[in-house]
Order: structure tokens, then C-alpha cells, then sequence
């Protein structure tokens, strides 16, 4: 029986239908990422205020960044402690939701409707009623705090959230907490849903108790779970802009407290046409997400245990 022999190689002839398809693709790619990317890049070597021609100034607006610029880095202090507040806070709480509502309890699709409506909603509207809720005179976070004061006869004053240094940093984390937490429970559920219930019902029988089957269990079993949702908020955090922005009125106050790099990215550009310098500030941000993205993923080696029993890296 002879067999018929294999074609090898690349005819192009028979893939073109293919590349016509994926023309658009590749051309939208082209047009809307790929060349402002790189226009980006040659722009943050200027200064350009969109009225006069740009001028090549090299590295001079990132030199100016880290130098003489105060607002940069008070900005880059906001945007890290959004990121070392908010993905801890996300990843605990829609962890604890998850499993509180991965029971079998009446009303579960009810819980877990109300939980993940937050997800859907918009952030201005939230914003907006944060807004109230953190208000000082009349607001209902800071009935609670008189109310316990009257309780208890102790002089317990709320804090003036949106107008303090101190406390509008903590309310921009609370607002975005509530806002995305419902989307690491539902990630988490699906993840405890996958967890093989024959492991636990093992456990079980050689004595293990919840936590320890929780310890040694789910926490491994979920771990490619927590590691995604850690990549993505963590990269969602150092992108934080319409939460701070809208609580505080597009001023990112009091005294900056509040603004983040992306915040200060629309100011400088939008707001004060410094073209090159928003530019800068977008490929700073980028760097540091770059590099926290390829250590988180080095790290994974460590901790992240797949189902094969091998950490892929």
C-alpha cells in the first residue's frame, strides 16, 4: 500500500482566504494600538502644547518627573498605596464572600445577584452616593460615628473623609472595593466550584478539620485563581482613575491626595496640553506595570500549584 506523501511547507495560496479574515483585526491593531503606542513613545521626547510645533527634548520630561516635579511623585505615592490597599482588601473579601456563598443555603442566586450588582453598576452613580454617605454633616457613615458617641458618651467625631489628606485616600479604597469586589467572588466560585469534592470527603475521613482541609486544599487548588485576580487588580489598581476622580469633582484633592498617575496622565495632557509630559507620565506607569506583571509572574513558581502538579512559570 503506498502512502500518500504529506505536503510540507507554507503555501500561501491556500491560507489567503484565512489572512483576508483576520485583516481587520490586524488592521485595527495597527491603526488604534500598535501606532499610537509607538507615537506615544517618540512624544514623550517632546514639548508639545498643541499650539506650537513640538520640540525634542530626549529624556528631559522624564528627568523632570523624578527631579522637580512634586505632584509626579505624590501621585505615584497615591497610585502605590492603591495598589497595596486595594488588592489585598479585594482578593480577602471576595475570597470570604465566595466561600460564605459557595454553601448550600436558601436564596444563594438572591446573595449572589446582590453581591455582584456593584460590578455592573456605574461607577458615577456610586461615586455620587459615596459621596453623600461620606459627607460630614449629613451623611449616613457619619451618623453612625455620632450615634456611637452618644452610645457610649465618648467624644467620637466623624472624619471629614473628602476634605482631609488623611482619610480621602481610605474612601477612594472603600469605594472601589465595594465596586469590584463582586467580580473576585464570582472568579473565586468558579474556582471553588472546580476544587474535586472526593478530596475533601478524603480529608475528612483521616480527621482533618476545616481548616485544615482549607489550608492544605482549597487555598493550593484555587491558587491559579488568586494568582489571575492578582494580576488583573493589581493592574486595574495601578489604572485607578474614574473613582478618585468623581468622588472628588475631577480635582483629585485635597492637595493631591487623591490623584493617581492616570488622574495626573488626563491633567496633563487635558487639562494643561503638556503633551510630551503626559506622555512620560503613561510610559513611567507602564514600566512599573511591566515590571510588578513579571515578577508576580516569577514569583507564581513558589505558591501557584496547578492541577498537573507542576508549576508553570
Amino acid at each position: 500500500m503506498v502512502r500518500p506523501k504529506r505536503r510540507r511547507g507554507w503555501h500561501p495560496a491556500q491560507q489567503s482566504e484565512a489572512y483576508l479574515f483576520l485583516l481587520p483585526s490586524f488592521a485595527g491593531f495597527l491603526l488604534f494600538v500598535l501606532i499610537p503606542v509607538f507615537g506615544s513613545l517618540v512624544l514623550s521626547l517632546m514639548e508639545w502644547n498643541l499650539l506650537t510645533p513640538p520640540r525634542f527634548v530626549g529624556l528631559g520630561n522624564y528627568t523632570a518627573l523624578f527631579t522637580s516635579d512634586p505632584i509626579f511623585l505624590r501621585a505615584l505615592g497615591n497610585t502605590l498605596f492603591y495598589v497595596v490597599t486595594i488588592v489585598p482588601s479585594q482578593l480577602a473579601l471576595g475570597l470570604l464572600l465566595a466561600l460564605a456563598l459557595n454553601q448550600r443555603i436558601h436564596g444563594l442566586s438572591l446573595y449572589r445577584l446582590i453581591y455582584f450588582m456593584p460590578v455592573v453598576s456605574s461607577v458615577v452613580a456610586a461615586a455620587l452616593v459615596f459621596q453623600w454617605m461620606f459627607n460630614r454633616d449629613f451623611g449616613i457613615i457619619s451618623a453612625v460615628f455620632w450615634a456611637l458617641g452618644d452610645w457610649t458618651g465618648l467624644p467620637i467625631a466623624p472624619p471629614d473623609w473628602l476634605n482631609s489628606s488623611a482619610w480621602a485616600k481610605p474612601a477612594v479604597v472603600l469605594l472601589t472595593v465595594w465596586k469590584n469586589v463582586g467580580f473576585t467572588m464570582v472568579i473565586y466560585l468558579a474556582g471553588l466550584q472546580a476544587v474535586p469534592q472526593v478530596l475533601y470527603e478524603a480529608a475528612t475521613v483521616d480527621g482533618a478539620g476545616a481548616w485544615a482541609r482549607f489550608r492544605h486544599i482549597t487555598l493550593p487548588l484555587i491558587s491559579p485563581t488568586s494568582f489571575f485576580l492578582l494580576v488583573i487588580q493589581m493592574i486595574g489598581a495601578f489604572q485607578l482613575f474614574s473613582e478618585p476622580y468623581v468622588l472628588t469633582r475631577g480635582q483629585g484633592g485635597p492637595a493631591h491626595a487623591t490623584k493617581s498617575l492616570v488622574f495626573y496622565i488626563w491633567e496633563s495632557g487635558f487639562r494643561y496640553s503638556q503633551m510630551g509630559k503626559a506622555s512620560a507620565v503613561a510610559w513611567v506607569l507602564f514600566a512599573f506595570i511591566l515590571v510588578c506583571t513579571l515578577v508576580q509572574n516569577r514569583l507564581q513558581r513558589r505558591w501557584v500549584h496547578y492541577e498537573a502538579g507542576v508549576n508553570e512559570g
